[in-house]
């Protein structure tokens, strides 16, 4: 399936290997990342994704396709700046958020919005976002929550 994953564009370390981990996971079982396609979160999940073999989409704010991280297999240029986040947990079947600020909180809203399973890791304490505790976990309930 195609797992939407969110996060901050800016992070630091251990919001790093988080996000690295998330990745692997999903790539180690043959899903697809969607994600925002640039730096930070974005990069740090395709980045693991590809250490498994796995498939990765850029949704990206600029009009530029080389704009995406060096992990992205398929960059999609939007020219939508923000509101490009729509368009992000609108493609995945699930999403897993990760730490972040506003632009995370705003795809959060959508996924909500969208009807999609959001899994979190570290994130936003909101309603409708089941909390785990490791990347494993958060593969595990997106799996559980598409295949009801």
């Amino acid at each position: 399936m195609r797992v939407s994953v969110i996060g901050g564009g800016r992070i630091e370390d251990e919001a790093t290997a988080r996000a690295e981990a998330v990745g692997r996971e999903l790539g180690r079982r043959g899903h697809t990342v969607v994600c925002g396609g640039l730096g930070g979160t974005m990069e740090a999940v395709c980045r693991g994704a590809k250490s498994e073999d796995g498939s990765t989409i850029g949704i990206l704010p600029t009009e530029r396709p080389g704009d995406a991280n060096d992990y992205v297999d398929i960059p999609i240029a939007t020219g939508l700046g923000h509101a490009r986040n729509a368009l992000v947990p609108l493609n995945g079947e699930a999403v897993i958020a990760l730490a972040g600020s506003h632009g995370t909180l705003s795809e959060i809203g959508f996924a909500g919005v969208y009807d999609r399973p959001i899994v979190g890791l570290e994130t936003h304490d909101v309603p409708g976002v089941e909390t785990v505790e490791t990347p494993e976990a958060a593969v595990d309930a997106v799996e559980a929550a598409v295949s009801d």
